[in-house]
């Protein structure tokens, strides 16, 4: 017996690869429902080898159904979770709404799956932002041997982070450059983002950091260590798929390179891509579709006693958002549904 499935947002990018990954990982799914908004009533979308036609979200019933996959915004979370978490539906949930909520676990399940079991405070569990994601699958393996007490990341965050509406953006506005008589003034940006890179993602807070940096410091804090310190600058890049992240780690204890190296090599969800030769590493092309979390570039911060530097490159679209929501849906199966 397995599993009833609720895919609200399903017309979206992230909502179609949510499909795509439960297919593809075979996850074990009864019955499974394509909700979208009004506007996108009808839409087909694939889950595997099957056609899907977008059901209304505002009118579904959610009892009955085990699992909701939810990638609708947090505007529409907010009305929305607490009707499917109310008729029994544990929802997964990829929006911020939730994610600071102390009686709704933040999971990344190669990090902190037994979080999952305090799902029942609210009948949610809430995803990481893309860009924490991808950084504490690093982090915890390391954080476990050395402990961890301070992290500086930069970002280079893939247009897709915002949306279709941003690649739609990057994508004409790179077309336009080569048409004069064609300009695309940014709307979804704050400035021009083809041949450019912006240092502004999501709003701006009085600390003068970004609700993007904020998040990261923030979400780390709650799935790893609360002690561990973390300054974030994230950087919206010319990319359409796959985030990019400079990681500087500053250690309780000397952790040598290599060690550093055979520890991410046998951790869970990493894939280890560092040779000290021209495209010895990982970029975000070479990304785009796989599962891992990339690790390249480790060596060690010799201004500092106990430091390493690395290159952590993702798939935003995956381990960012869908595969981890996946993956929290599995964790849940295993550790408390127990179907399939």
């Amino acid at each position: 017996m397995g599993y009833r499935v609720v895919i609200a947002g399903a017309t979206g990018n992230v909502g179609r690869e949510m499909l795509n990954i439960l297919a593809e990982r075979q996850f074990p799914v009864d019955e499974i429902v394509a909700l979208a908004s009004r506007r996108s009533l009808g839409t087909e979308v694939t889950f595997g080898d099957k056609t899907l036609k977008t059901k209304d979200l505002d009118t579904f019933d959610f009892t009955g159904w085990d699992i909701a996959l939810f990638a609708i915004g947090s505007d529409a979370t907010k009305k929305y979770a607490p009707v499917a978490a109310k008729a029994g539906c544990i929802v997964i949930d990829n929006s911020s709404l939730y994610r600071y909520d102390s009686d709704v676990p933040l999971v990344v399940p190669e990090v902190n799956p037994e979080a999952v079991l305090d799902y029942h405070k609210k009948n949610i569990i809430a995803n990481p932002n893309c860009s924490t994601a991808q950084m504490v699958v690093a982090l915890k393996p390391l954080h476990d041997r050395a402990t961890i007490k301070r992290v500086v990341v930069s970002t280079y965050q893939a247009v897709s982070g915002a949306g279709a509406g941003g690649a739609d953006e990057l994508w004409d506005q790179t077309k336009s450059i080569y048409n004069p008589t064609d300009d695309k003034p940014p709307k979804v940006f704050s400035k021009q983002i083809a041949f450019n890179v912006i240092p502004h993602i999501d709003v701006f807070m009085d600390s003068g950091e970004t609700k993007e940096e904020w998040k990261m410091v923030a979400e780390t804090k709650k799935i790893v260590d609360k002690s561990i310190k973390v300054t974030a600058t994230c950087v919206r890049v010319p990319v359409f798929v796959g985030h990019c992240e400079s990681i500087n780690i500053e250690f309780e204890e000397f952790l040598d390179e290599d060690e550093a190296r055979d520890i991410l090599r046998e951790a869970p969800g990493i894939m280890v891509i560092d040779k000290r030769e021209d495209g010895g590493y990982v970029t975000p092309i070479e990304c785009v579709g796989d599962y891992a979390t990339f690790i390249s570039r480790i060596r060690q911060d010799s201004t500092i006693d106990n430091g390493l530097n690395m290159w952590c490159v993702s798939d935003n679209l995956r381990k960012g958002a869908a595969l981890n929501a996946v993956q929290i849906a599995e964790t849940l199966g295993t550790r408390v549904l127990k179907k399939g």
